[in-house]
């Protein structure tokens, strides 16, 4: 059905930038010039230089080597994320914000990854404990109790990036737009290039790195976040390792799971829930956030979602069929 030429014909701007170690892009609807996309774009290169593991005269950098003598004092913005950090690590689900130490051991995706020797785990695990890491909120400062512990905000600083730049938008009086920080999206309003005003986002294959899309999510303003074993691999004598490494053990996750999307208000928050659903193995009862999980069969689970709302073009995936949990 033809849309009506005014929805049509909405202004629109968008620009790719070079930031967070990937391309981003951002969105504007009526707006007529990317000045305020820049904006945004400096915005987000402002949070990547303080939580960034990248570069030394990061704050959360300068946390990690005081680790073991001294609490540091950071901005509010760095306390806030470590914060929550800390807090979701505490709940020993899976997310752990003190496990740069193992990621780096492995160190999948990069030249030097490697599977280590049990010894290296069990020594590198003795450095990944939240409880160790005392917080003060009256000086907003940071200490790591054991030297050899390092923060990695990785898992959870897009979401919070995202969350800021929809803030920025809306400040200025916009309220129809895309965040997407690779891969981590931000539907914002309504999607005024479509008469239903939904938005429509591609979930890639997550068990081939392709950019082919499996189905297409119809949603209203939301958060899509997704979390898959296919981003990073580690292929050793047979035997395929993906970057999602669990806490409890050392090693990779070992489950049916492919990947998991996750569907809230919230970036932050979808970021959080992708992480807690992979390690879950499946939908938790009584979940309050939309999700999507594709298993490494090829068969599809929705949470919180009706079918109508997923459209799949892959014929090899299938939605598994069952009691109606939309």
């Amino acid at each position: 059905m033809a849309e009506p030429e005014d929805i049509r014909s909405i202004s629109k701007v968008t620009k790719d930038y070079r930031v967070l170690g990937t391309w981003c892009n951002l969105t504007l609807y009526g707006a007529y010039d990317t000045a305020l996309l820049d904006g945004a774009y400096r915005l987000i290169q402002y949070y990547e230089d303080l939580f960034t593991v990248n570069n030394n005269g990061s704050e959360v950098m300068r946390i990690n080597r005081a680790a073991g003598d001294k609490a540091v004092k950071v901005s509010h913005a760095t306390y806030t994320l470590v914060k929550r950090a800390i807090s979701e690590s505490r709940q020993h689900y899976g997310f752990n914000a003190a496990i740069g130490p193992l990621v780096k051991l492995w160190h999948i995706g990069f030249e030097d990854a490697r599977v280590p020797a049990n010894a290296e785990i069990t020594e590198r695990r003795e450095l990944i404990n939240p409880d160790n890491i005392v917080l003060n909120d009256d000086n907003f400062s940071v200490h790591l109790l054991q030297a050899g512990m390092e923060l990695d905000l990785g898992g959870i600083a897009k979401g919070y990036i995202a969350d800021r730049i929809h803030e920025f938008f809306r400040a200025y009086g916009y309220t129809s737009g895309i965040i997407n920080l690779g891969g981590n999206l931000l539907m914002i309003g309504d999607a005024p290039h479509h008469s239903d005003g939904k938005w429509r986002v591609g979930i890639r294959n997550p068990l081939a790195q392709t950019a082919e899309t499996i189905f297409t999510i119809t949603t209203g303003a939301s958060s899509v976040v997704t979390s898959g074993i296919a981003e990073r691999r580690l292929e050793v004598d047979g035997k395929s390792y993906h970057h999602i490494i669990d806490p409890e053990t050392g090693y990779p996750h070992d489950n049916d799971i492919a990947c998991v999307t996750v569907l809230s208000c919230e970036s932050i928050d979808g970021e959080i829930e992708t992480t807690r659903l992979f390690f879950a193995d499946g939908p938790l009862p009584d979940y309050d956030h939309g999700a999507i999980f594709v298993y490494r069969d090829k068969s599809i689970e929705l949470v919180n979602l009706s079918q109508e709302a997923v459209h799949i073009s892959d014929p090899e995936f299938y939605i598994k069929t069952g009691p109606d949990i939309s």
